[in-house]
């Protein structure tokens, strides 16, 4: 008599996720298994399908992406060690991935260039940067003529001419109101003045009004044609969110790795003049962001978490290490871009906090 199992026990048998024995004996990659009531049974001599994310991966052309905008605190420079934490190898792999402060999506384009997740839930609070995303998922074509417009026009004036070119268009971004037959003009000029501004710097005033200065470059690349495209495609399969992070929670479950990247602690009281919001984010909101950390840890989900390092100022300041104590800490090196006094720029310790 032919013996079976349920697909939680097939999950603890083989080490994957109850939910992605499901997929396979949806699949028919389990021979054998079918379906009894609501629930999947399993021959319990049935062996491990291979996976095929693997696979896909191993055999996809690999396309590099990167951000479409310069992004203060974008972790370009902690992909490497990002990505020794990411569980993305044969079993240990994730079928769900969730980025709930996306911002530039150093990680997020670093993660589509390899394939490797089934869903992507991505969100921001910074409305202007969300349509951006969205324009470049549904109207790249019409994206990038707007910036090869700006593009053309821009590039060869002379420097007074520029800056008078850069604050008119600063003026109408700030007054042009974002509906959907303006979103593609909004995204356009999102992305010009990220290009043109100082240091890439999105800030705003009391009123939600973007303030950065010009900067000075000679030949900025308005218009990447190439990485907007390929960033388009990569976007067909993610859903993109504008809102509070809490919202991912829905998306959320024990088959999703999660990467939140908060505005950061400030180190010292000057140092939130980066702030892309007008809302601030302060101590207690830190807090908020730990108490929804301990809530999808409960779910099941695989999370890690970027933040400054107070101890970098104050060597007797714990309050990371207090609010996420029962979690893996670990000071990793970056290299601080803003910074007022040219003299204070340089490496300085980050945390990566991990549930796992």
């Amino acid at each position: 008599m032919l013996n079976y199992m349920s697909a939680k026990e097939a999950a603890e048998k083989w080490n994957i996720s109850q939910r992605r024995v499901s997929i396979l004996c949806s699949e028919n990659r389990i021979l054998g298994a079918m379906m009894v009531g609501n629930m999947w049974i399993i021959p319990a001599n049935a062996e491990k399908p291979i996976d095929k994310r693997t696979i896909r991966y191993e055999k996809s052309k690999y396309i590099s992406l990167k951000p479409f905008v310069k992004w203060v605190g974008g972790k370009g420079q902690l992909i490497g060690e990002l990505e020794k934490h990411i569980p993305n190898d044969g079993d240990r792999a994730l079928p769900k991935y969730a980025e709930p402060f996306v911002g530039g999506g150093a990680l997020l384009f670093s993660l589509l260039s390899k394939n490797t997740f089934d869903e992507i839930y991505i969100s921001d609070i910074n409305t202007e940067l969300v349509n951006t995303y969205q324009v470049i998922k549904n109207n790249v074509d019409e994206l990038v003529a707007a910036l090869v417009e700006i593009q053309d026009s821009f590039l060869p004036l002379n420097d007074e001419n520029r800056k008078n070119y850069y604050y008119a268009s600063r003026e109408e971004y700030n007054q042009l109101i974002l509906n959907k037959y303006t979103a593609v003009q909004k995204a356009a000029l999102f992305i010009f003045l990220n290009k043109t501004c100082f240091n890439g710097l999105y800030r705003v005033n009391r009123k939600g009004q973007f303030n950065v200065p010009m900067g000075a470059y000679k030949k900025p690349t308005i218009c990447d044609e190439d990485n907007l495209r390929n960033v388009s495609e990569a976007l067909q399969n993610v859903t993109i969110y504008c809102g509070d992070y809490s919202k991912s929670k829905t998306f959320i479950d024990n088959a999703t790795l999660v990467y939140l990247d908060p505005p950061y602690r400030p180190l010292t009281e000057t140092a939130s003049f980066t702030a892309y919001s007008v809302d601030c984010f302060d101590d207690n909101e830190q807090r908020r962001l730990a108490k929804f950390v301990d809530e999808i840890n409960e779910l099941g989900a695989k999370v890690i978490l970027s933040n400054s390092d107070p101890q970098n100022v104050n060597k007797e300041d714990d309050f990371f290490q207090q609010l996420y104590s029962k979690y893996r800490i670990k000071k990793v090196e970056a290299t601080r871009m803003i910074n007022r006094n040219s003299d204070k720029r340089g490496k300085i310790n980050e945390l990566l906090i991990r549930n796992y």
